[in-house]
C-alpha cells in the first residue's frame, strides 16, 4: 500500500489531548489517514482508544493540541457538521435501533437513493441480504455489527471509525468483517480508524498501528513491522516501563 498519508491526510491529529471533567485520559497523539488507508489504535483497557476516536470527530472536546478533518479544524461544538462532510463513527454499542428493521437503518442512513450503493452494501456483507426485514433487536451480534458498519457505509463517508468491531463476537467472524472493511476502504478511498481489541487481527488489515498505553502513544509503526517485532508490540501492550522511561517510539518505515 503506497504511503499515501504523507501526501494527503483525510483526518490528521498533532499532539492531541482530551479528557473528562479537566483530567485528560489521551495526551499526545499523533495521527494521519490518508484515502484507502486502515490505521489501528491498540492498547490494553483504559488505555485512552474510546476517548481519541471521541476527540477525533468532536464529541469530546480538546484539552491540546489539534484535529484535522477532510481539511478542516474539528470543533466539539457541532460535531454533526463533521458527520455531514463524510465522517462517520460506529461506537462500540453499535448506535442502532432495536425496534427498526435493517432496511429501516439503511434508509435513514443513505444520503440519497443508491440502488448501487446499497448493492455494494449487501456484497460486502451478503449475511444482511436475507435479513431486510428483521428488527435489529433480534439480529445477532455479528449481524448487528455488520448492520452498523454498512449503515455508516451507505452514508459514503471519506473517513469511517469503528470502536471495538470484535466486541462480543466470535473470532471467525471478526476475521470476515475486518478484510470485508479493509477491502471496501481501499476500493472506495476510505480512511479508516479500528480500535480493536484483537491485535493480530487488526495488523493483519492495517496499514500503520499506535499503541496507546496509559493514556499516551508509546509504540507507532507500520504494521507489517509491528508483527515482526511482536517483543516490542507487547512491551508497548503491556506498558514495559522502558516506555516509560524513553516514551514514543517510532519504528522506521
Amino acid at each position: 500500500m503506497p504511503d499515501r498519508h504523507r501526501t494527503e491526510s483525510l483526518l490528521t491529529a498533532t499532539g492531541a489531548a482530551a479528557g473528562y471533567h479537566g483530567v485528560p485520559a489521551v495526551r499526545g497523539l499523533d495521527l494521519a489517514v490518508g484515502p484507502g488507508e486502515v490505521v489501528s489504535l491498540l492498547g490494553p483497557n483504559g488505555a485512552g482508544k474510546t476517548t481519541s476516536l471521541l476527540a477525533l470527530v468532536g464529541l469530546l472536546p480538546l484539552m491540546d493540541g489539534s484535529v484535522t478533518a477532510l481539511g478542516r479544524p474539528v470543533s466539539a461544538r457541532r460535531p454533526y457538521l463533521l458527520a455531514r462532510r463524510g465522517v462517520a463513527l460506529v461506537p462500540d454499542d453499535r448506535g442502532l435501533f432495536h425496534g427498526l428493521t435493517v432496511d429501516d437503518h439503511l434508509r435513514l442512513s443513505r444520503r440519497k437513493p443508491s440502488p448501487e450503493r446499497e448493492k455494494l452494501i449487501f456484497d460486502t456483507f451478503p449475511a444482511l441480504a436475507g435479513l431486510r426485514g428483521r428488527k435489529a433487536g433480534l439480529l445477532s451480534g455479528g449481524e448487528q455489527q455488520m448492520l452498523a458498519v454498512g449503515a455508516a457505509l451507505l452514508g459514503e463517508p471519506r473517513v469511517l471509525l469503528v470502536d471495538e468491531m470484535s466486541l462480543g463476537l466470535a473470532p471467525k467472524i471478526v476475521q470476515e468483517m475486518l478484510p470485508a472493511v479493509r477491502d471496501l476502504a481501499r476500493a472506495e478511498g476510505i480512511g479508516v480508524v479500528l480500535v480493536e481489541q484483537h491485535v493480530e487481527l487488526a495488523l493483519a488489515v492495517s496499514d500503520r498501528a499506535v499503541v496507546l498505553n496509559h493514556g499516551r502513544p508509546v509504540l507507532t509503526g507500520a504494521a507489517a513491522d509491528l508483527l515482526k517485532r511482536r517483543e516490542r508490540l507487547e512491551a508497548a501492550y503491556f506498558g514495559a516501563d522502558e516506555f516509560s522511561d524513553t516514551g514514543h517510539e517510532v519504528l522506521p518505515s
